[in-house]
């Protein structure tokens, strides 16, 4: 068998003056994982290989027992590697995707134990941050995860806060929301590794815009707030996102907004299509279904994080919007995952 080829031929060239080591990293793919999270964190380090001719950037796929690994869109992915000890220093990230509460095994939930102690540093992917909090290995460190599971693990891990950034770097703990908010998280390691130009080089064969900017939000309900750049309308759905669980009259939210409540209606129906208040309720209704997707939260608790009054109040919303009950939700979800 041929030693593998890191460096792929490729038409753009690009010069850098390094001959070390390649940086090797290592991908722990778990089930249901999301893939264009996963390729927006390789492709880069591909690229910079093959635009350099250079072997900057070694990768490995690993999973718990080295066989392929089905993503949450159902396409199987080669690994070929288990759980085996790595080099001390190494560093290696953890791809998740849906249902990341489950998604590590104990058996993988230790060996991220063992290698950590031993020297290895980690990071996460999409929704790695719940394996790297089930393994104690977040405390201190600034770290995000997808924007639609942040509730969820919120609820899980009351003591950890991921930010709303599009990634995080943070000494040795390198963390991103997924999608291609991977891509940007790379790009900037290529370039404290290997310079500005050739990040920029890679972003352009990835024909990726790249932020320059790990504070950049990630996308979430209020991308339409966002695109309008109405600041009054984006501080309005903030502070509704802030006060979820002990909701506010909408003449407060107009207060906090900085203007009166018919121009907060006016914004909200232009804009979004709908009132402050159904948005609020909408807002709850969907924190809601997360909770009932990725906690084993009760209805009842569910309802008072939520800001319902009881789970029958939560129910009729919840039904009104998906045409269920909670109740009913959780055990036909159940009855698909088996």
């Amino acid at each position: 068998m041929h030693p593998r080829s890191f460096v792929p031929k490729g038409a753009a060239s690009f010069r850098v003056d390094y001959d070390g080591p390649p940086k090797d990293i290592y991908f722990l793919l778990l089930p249901k994982l999301t893939m264009l999270a996963f390729s927006a964190a390789v492709e880069p380090l591909r690229i910079a290989n093959q635009v350099t001719g250079k072997e900057l950037y070694r990768w490995f796929l690993m999973s718990e027992d080295g066989a392929p690994v089905a993503c949450s869109n159902g396409i199987e992915i080669n690994t070929g590697m288990g759980l085996e000890d790595l080099p001390r220093g190494s560093f290696a990230f953890v791809c998740a995707g849906t249902e990341p509460a489950a998604s590590a095994s104990p058996k993988a939930l230790a060996w991220i134990r063992r290698q950590y102690a031993h020297g290895s540093r980690f990071g996460g992917i999409c929704t790695g941050a719940f394996a790297l909090a089930q393994t104690g290995i977040l405390q201190a460190q600034r770290f995000t995860l997808h924007w639609e599971n942040q509730p969820a693990f919120t609820e899980h891990f009351p003591e950890l806060e991921p930010s709303a950034n599009l990634y995080e770097i943070d000494g040795g703990l390198m963390t991103c929301g997924g999608g291609n908010a991977a891509t940007d998280m790379i790009l900037e390691m290529i370039e404290t590794d290997h310079g500005k130009d050739l990040a920029v080089i890679v972003s352009d064969m990835c024909i990726h815009f790249r932020s320059n900017n790990r504070e950049a939000l990630q996308k979430s309900a209020y991308s339409v707030a966002l695109s309008s750049r109405n600041q009054h309308l984006i501080t309005a759905m903030q502070y509704m996102h802030d006060t979820i669980e002990e909701p506010v009259e909408v003449g407060a939210v107009a207060e906090h907004a900085g203007i009166s409540r018919r121009q907060l209606e006016r914004l909200f129906q232009r804009y979004v299509g709908t009132s402050p208040v159904q948005f609020y309720i909408d807002l709850r209704v969907g924190r809601a279904l997360a909770l009932l997707n990725e906690t084993n939260m009760t209805v009842a608790e569910i309802s008072a994080a939520t800001g319902f009054s009881s789970a029958t109040q939560l129910s009729i919303r919840f039904k009104k919007r998906y045409g269920q009950s909670p109740a009913s939700f959780r055990k036909s979800w159940a009855e698909q995952k088996t």
